[in-house]
């Protein structure tokens, strides 16, 4: 399958000698400041520099992609409107199923696949267990939704992965018996093992009950150009109305779900402007979101692999991964699972889109009824 990686997003890169200048930090921030073993530059992408003459292409690429992943409420509406345009749209939405099969109507296939196995289950959080909203500070789950996730997590380790900071989804959730990855897998708090503790960038430390767990944050040394690029973009864009920046620690957040599409250009021109200082970071992009993150060998899917191995998974013929997500972001962690033809990605979507996930499910509803078959299929098999 030809999938589009978030590493082959527009990314701003300047070739001029790298210098501090040139790296966009303040010399009284240097040398960085962190915790935990030395940034590891195997973790470095490597990305290509930007050639005189094509900035006008990387601009045009990242506005179509803003607008092609991005459909406005007029078009939703007028869609709506027209029995005809619905009824193309089901019968592609029907076509595409047949590619990307319903996760519950399929839920025996699963099951069968599931059988002798141990489930290791990653949710992704907005879109997935919480409706996608207008303000991403209201993003909350519903009470069932916690419920169905509390269950599940009694039977299978459960964690979740976001491009919210680690913080910020934990007070979603509210959960103390899952683990969470935040800032797209930058900032994992999982069980404490050996081996993980072999990885470098991370740590001992303890949660909010005070249990002992391993920190994991390979980008820490970026965190203080993260910060400052934070309070750029904060500045940049104060003028642009419904534009929100968020500080997710180790990625920043620039939504223009609110803005008048208008006004698009205008956003993304703002964070072309402030990339071109930090070639150290790049950007990515999700649904009326766009996503500064360090230029960092590091993702979802790699995420889900440090999991397993933190949770004593990996090499074993008997773990079934399944992940659920509705991101671009979270392609990465289909790929990894259907490349190592280890587990199942389900998207979560009401719309086709191609993917490299397995299964489909609509949307966060259809995620909790999964959530609940998975619990009643584990009941059947322990009595």
């Amino acid at each position: 399958m030809d999938l589009k990686s978030n590493h082959t997003s527009p990314v701003l890169a300047d070739a001029a000698p790298m210098n501090n200048t040139r790296l966009g930090i303040h010399s009284a921030l240097l040398p960085y400041p962190h915790s935990g073993s030395p940034f590891s530059p195997s973790l470095l992408l490597t990305i290509p520099r930007r050639r005189p003459g094509i900035l006008d292409d990387v601009r045009s690429s990242l506005f179509d992609a803003m607008k092609s992943s991005s459909p406005t409420h007029e078009k939703f509406a007028k869609e709506s409107s027209s029995e005809t345009t619905l009824g193309d749209s089901n019968i592609a939405y029907c076509n595409w199923m047949l590619k990307y099969p319903s996760a519950l109507a399929s839920f025996d296939q699963i099951a069968n696949s599931a059988n002798g196995k141990r489930i290791a289950l990653f949710l992704d959080y907005d879109g997935t267990l919480s409706p996608i909203v207008d303000n991403p500070d209201h993003a909350f789950m519903s009470n069932a939704m916690r419920a169905a996730v509390s269950n599940v997590a009694k039977y299978f380790p459960t964690a979740i992965i976001s491009g919210r900071s680690r913080d910020k989804v934990y007070e979603f959730v509210g959960l103390t018996e899952l683990y969470y990855a935040g800032s797209h897998g930058m900032d994992i708090m999982g069980p404490v093992r050996p081996s993980s503790s072999d990885h470098k960038n991370c740590v001992r430390s303890t949660d909010k009950q005070g249990k002992e767990v391993n920190l994991f944050q390979p980008a820490s040394e970026f965190l203080p150009m993260i910060n400052e690029v934070f309070r750029s973009l904060v500045e940049i864009t104060k003028d642009i109305v419904g534009a929100k920046v968020e500080n997710n620690k180790f990625c920043v957040s620039v939504h223009y779900r609110n803005v008048d599409e208008k006004s698009w250009t205008t956003v993304g021109q703002s964070v072309e402007r402030i990339l071109k200082e930090y070639p150290r970071l790049r950007l990515t992009h999700g649904r009326k979101v766009l996503e500064v993150r360090p230029v960092l060998n590091w993702d979802k899917g790699k995420a889900v692999e440090f999991l397993l191995e933190s949770l004593g998974l990996t090499n074993c013929d008997d773990v079934l991964p399944i992940y659920v997500g509705d991101d671009r972001t979270d392609e990465d962690a289909f790929k990894v699972l259907r490349e190592g033809n280890s587990g199942y990605g389900i998207i979560v979507s009401s719309v086709p889109k191609e993917s490299s996930a397995f299964y489909s499910l609509r949307d966060p509803s259809e995620v909790m009824e999964f959530l609940k078959t998975l619990v009643m299929w584990k009941q059947k098999n322990t009595l």
